[in-house]
């Protein structure tokens, strides 16, 4: 008799298990992280460089320790962001320099047209100050997605790129992008040169 209800329960127990089944499956999308963005306040330069200008209080702006580095570069590290913004001093003395100088920060943002959807210009132009440059914002799953390069047209060029040391995923960055692109545009709005 006992070997009955041992049975039994074990039919019983199986075929409950069986009906709990739910066969309706669907993986569940890919999500991203929250981000939580800092609050905006920015600082000044204090630096002994040629040239000013403020910038985020919760980036770090760090000394370019690469081998080509220069003596005016630096990196304004996002460390929350994973991302930096680099940014290159050099003066020049002639025409063909300066020339030279544009061209080559027109072909490092252009470089980037095999994966982006679009690539923007826009000029800076601060005459009072004797600000001028071109900013460009690349759209897509670029490298970089904001160059600019700012000058005086006489003797002082000054050069900034942001990369994400991420693989380029426009879609889900974005939105950090968009956060930071308004930090560089105070960092251009307040440059100042010093000579």
């Amino acid at each position: 008799m006992k070997l009955i209800y041992f049975i039994l329960f074990q039919f019983v127990l199986l075929l409950s298990f069986s009906a709990c089944q739910n066969n309706d499956y669907s993986p569940k999308p890919k999500a991203y992280y929250r981000i939580q963005y800092p609050e905006k306040s920015y600082r000044p330069l204090l630096a002994p460089v040629p040239f000013s200008f403020t910038y985020p209080k919760y980036a770090t702006l760090e000394k370019d320790i690469s081998r080509d580095a220069q003596k005016y570069w630096y990196n304004l590290h996002f460390k929350q962001f994973n991302g930096f913004l680099h940014l290159t001093y050099y003066d020049f003395s002639g025409k063909k320099e300066y020339d030279e100088m544009v061209e080559d920060a027109r072909k490092l943002a252009f470089k980037h047209t095999i994966k982006a959807s679009a690539i923007d210009q826009k000029l800076i132009n601060y005459p009072d100050r004797k600000v001028y440059g071109i900013y460009y914002a690349i759209e897509g799953n670029t490298a970089s997605s904001v160059q600019f390069f700012l000058t005086d047209s006489t003797k002082n060029y000054f050069r900034g790129a942001l990369y994400f040391n991420e693989r380029p995923h426009y879609d889900s960055i974005a939105p950090v992008i968009n956060f930071i692109k308004k930090d560089i545009d105070t960092l251009i709005s307040t440059f100042r040169w010093k000579n």
